[in-house]
């Protein structure tokens, strides 16, 4: 169980069909990245404009966004090639965002993902936007958006501004029957708060002293489509709950708590302490959507034991969340502080719920079924 020797980037699959509005989503991530340094992959063919930009549709191309950001035109089979690229150290780059074709399976991009040897990666959830005001013809022509949306792990519905408040929840119903424990969230221009794709990059005090103005921050002042003065309300389509605890977690029941974690909870980010489970380690928590993994690393000397856990997500009860969680500590014979006195083959048997979320490697394709429905989430949590 020897933790990663250098951090995995997330890496997110943005989907969605012809006019949804992914490039203006993707866009809008670069616009507001907040110093976070985002490569981005373009599964496509044909002139695609990022944030002024033109990627020219070669196959391969690689073009400097210019602001800590890159960006690449690829064929889906030479995917892992420009992820072993923008993975190496000297990219140094904190999340990649893969834009898929709009005629694309996005499926298909998650079971590379999951199926990748590259150990510097992590799935980071797969994004589908969908255009709130053509969503019914989009099904008439393209049936498959249904599968697509069974696979999502967040759900933009795009474009809200274009149908009445009536119309609005009826599409949210409908597209929430469809994508399941997806989270769903409404946006204008693409407009969601960047922390649903990644957490703002923390850099060393030298790099954010005085500079040179870039581009980044000239747009920053300027919002898209002269709607000004709203970047500062992006989270209020979401919520995030925070936890945090001295005592160490059950593992048994936190692993009942995430195997039954209501559905528009999207993201669970932090640290799990199971005491007596592990003594000589923390646990990394990441979960999108369904999937989940544990990373687990050695207490550093000194460091305080603590579970810190971030849960970010769309129509969640915070305070039933908080309340869960609370339940999920241990009771006074497993606190850290009483060593010894828990049962030890019983905290062991507790433990494999947590071990087998604990991944060396990525799944391979032949989880999913003959037919491709299988839920790549679940599958890598099979692994």
């Amino acid at each position: 169980m020897t933790p990663p020797r250098t951090p995995q980037i997330p890496v997110v699959v943005l989907a969605g069909f012809l006019g949804s509005g992914k490039t203006t989503l993707l866009n809008h991530l670069l616009r507001n990245r907040a110093g976070t340094r985002i490569g981005v992959i373009v599964n496509d063919f044909g002139a695609i404009e990022i944030d002024a930009m033109t990627v020219s549709g070669q196959v391969g191309s690689t073009v400097s966004l210019g602001n800590g950001c890159l960006c690449c035109a690829v064929d889906a089979s030479e995917l892992d090639t420009f992820l072993e690229t923008l993975t190496r150290p000297s990219a140094r780059l904190d999340v990649i965002v893969i834009e898929a074709s709009g005629l694309a399976e996005p499926q298909e991009l998650v079971r590379m993902l999951l199926a990748s040897d590259n150990p510097h990666i992590l799935y980071g959830g797969l994004v589908e936007v969908v255009d709130a005001a053509e969503f019914d013809r989009t099904r008439q022509r393209h049936p498959e958006i249904d599968r697509h949306l069974a696979v999502a792990d967040l759900v933009v519905l795009n474009k809200s501004d274009r149908v009445g408040e009536a119309e609005r929840e009826r599409l949210r119903a409908a597209v929430a029957e469809l994508s399941g424990p997806a989270a769903v969230i409404s946006a204008v221009h693409g407009r969601i708060d960047p922390e649903l794709f990644f957490d703002p990059a923390l850099r060393p005090d030298h790099e954010d002293k005085v500079r040179q103005l870039t581009f980044e921050d000239l747009l920053r002042e300027e919002a898209p489509d002269g709607h000004e003065g709203h970047d500062d309300h992006l989270h209020a389509s979401y919520e995030s709950v925070d936890f945090t605890s001295d005592i160490p977690m059950d593992p048994r029941r936190f692993m009942e708590f995430l195997d039954s974690r209501p559905d528009g909870l999207y993201r669970i980010k932090g640290f799990a302490d199971f005491g007596e489970g592990d003594r000589d380690h923390t646990y990394a928590l990441h979960a999108v959507g369904r999937f989940l993994r544990f990373v687990p690393r050695p207490w550093a000397r000194g460091e305080q034991r603590l579970t810190q856990l971030v849960m970010i997500g769309a129509g969640i009860d915070a305070a039933a969340l908080s309340a869960g969680l609370a339940a999920c500590r241990a009771d006074g014979a497993e606190r850290a502080d009483e060593p010894g006195r828990a049962d030890a083959a019983e905290v062991e048997r507790a433990m494999w719920g947590v071990l087998r979320y604990v991944q060396e490697q990525a799944p391979k394709p032949e989880v999913f079924d003959a037919h491709g429905t299988a839920d790549p989430r679940e599958a890598a949590a099979e692994a």
